[in-house]
């Protein structure tokens, strides 16, 4: 069967699945294969359970006339995803960075919201599998589209970028993220260049981010059809203050946001200038940015009882771990700081190296109490002859629960494979 036949039985569905446990009635369900899982073998209960169709790429599965074979579940779903955006006359913004993608998506999708009906990545589906299912799910009564593209070694962008086709985009910026994976920081620039890459060669809208020299860099040795760059201290929109959380100006009036630090400040700038090159008025566009309310460990800051908490455990890397640390430490406060911080992942031989320059990033702030967790952490205590060091949750817990932390403010960061949110039940 080919990708445009699949098209026609897909438009006749109710949506994409690719999980029994959340199946719906008359979806198309895609049965994909990892290190742990083969799909292939729940074709039967997707059918069970209501789909009207099921992909599969073993044989010995197909047992009902709504199986469909292909050679490849995952190349069949990323196909069928790529001849489905091709309907769409739209912008679609793609993005990628280093840090702060996640919130620099949802800020965007916030502010062209305000002129557009938009279609955005919703949590972290920006990889070889989020990117299509996310794609899939958009319909004709969109007007633009905002898609998130997250990588972990190169031409991964660059495969993403030839299944969603944006007609625009921005790299939010290159850090110390995946090392391992790209092969160096090198690696990175490369990796994400990617995206830069396909709108040179597509002729697309860039949004340059004028406040880092590496972007710039990047962008410079390319020839766009349309650039457009940004500073986040523009003279329309000013940062008052980033601590405990941005406030800035604009349109002669003051927007106090939910967010903290310089560092979300230029999340905040590429949001605005997205906003404005499609034509949302300003004062719309700085009130979505005060109205965004992170939630899933994204630079949250919450209250439980005497404690204020910095909750950031959605990702790290040495990158935007010394950015939270920097602004934790200038952080104005009558609490007692505390510092609960977990292994970056995916760093290869720079771990340990990375591990102790964080250590010594903390040991040259004002924190009185510091917690680390995880045994890459371990190169941390070089600098840290104080810390409390712990290797397995359990025992953070009790230490927790013992402390009785009061009149703290407490910052919490940790790689996604630390799940250092774990913590906040004890606080």
């Amino acid at each position: 069967m080919s990708i445009a036949e699949l098209y026609q039985k897909f438009k006749t569905c109710s949506g994409i699945s690719t999980d029994t446990r959340k199946i719906g009635e008359n979806v198309m369900f895609f049965a994909l294969k990892g290190d742990k899982f083969n799909a292939n073998s729940f074709a039967k209960e997707a059918i069970t359970k209501g789909a009207k169709y099921v992909i599969i790429d073993e044989a010995a599965y197909a047992t009902d006339k709504r199986c469909i074979l292909v050679d490849d579940v995952l190349y069949t779903l990323q196909k069928l995803a790529n001849l489905h955006r091709q309907h769409f006359d739209i912008p679609f913004v793609g993005m990628t960075g280093s840090n702060g993608k996640t919130t620099s998506k949802e800020l965007v999708a916030a502010v062209l919201s305000k002129k557009f009906k938009t279609y955005y990545t919703k949590g972290n589906l920006n990889n070889h599998i989020g990117v299509p299912l996310t794609l899939l799910g958009i319909d004709e009564s969109y007007e633009i589209a905002v898609i998130e593209m997250g990588a972990n070694h190169q031409g991964e962008i660059r495969d993403l970028c030839n299944i969603c086709e944006p007609t625009h985009g921005f790299i939010t910026n290159v850090g110390k993220a995946h090392l391992e994976g790209f092969g160096g920081i090198e690696g990175v620039k490369k990796g994400k260049g990617e995206l830069f890459d396909f709108l040179e060669k597509s002729g697309g809208t860039t949004f340059v981010n004028a406040n880092s020299e590496v972007i710039i860099g990047m962008a410079s040795a390319r020839k766009f059809k349309e650039r457009f760059d940004y500073l986040a201290a523009n003279g329309e929109v000013v940062m008052l203050q980033d601590s405990p959380v941005v406030i800035f100006s604009g349109n002669d009036k003051t927007y106090t946001t939910h967010l903290p630090g310089s560092y979300n400040f230029e999340n905040i700038a590429a949001a605005l200038a997205i906003g404005k090159y499609f034509g949302v008025p300003s004062d719309l566009a700085n009130q979505a940015v005060a109205e965004y309310n992170p939630d899933n460990n994204r630079s949250q800051i919450l209250e439980k009882g005497t404690n204020s908490i910095l909750l950031d455990a959605y990702n790290a890397n040495p990158s935007s771990m010394s950015a939270s640390i920097q602004n934790f430490s200038n952080l104005k406060t009558n609490k007692q700081k505390v510092v609960i911080l977990g292994d970056m992942l995916e760093l290869g031989e720079e771990a340990p190296a990375e591990h102790q320059a964080i250590g010594e990033l903390i040991a040259n702030g004002d924190f009185p109490l510091v917690v680390l967790f995880g045994e890459l952490m371990a190169s941390a205590l070089v600098a840290l002859p104080n810390a409390f060091y712990f290797t397995d949750k359990f025992s953070l817990h009790n230490w927790l629960i013992d402390k009785q932390l009061h009149n703290s403010y407490i910052l919490i960061k940790g790689s996604r494979g630390v799940s250092l949110e774990t913590t906040l039940q004890f606080l």
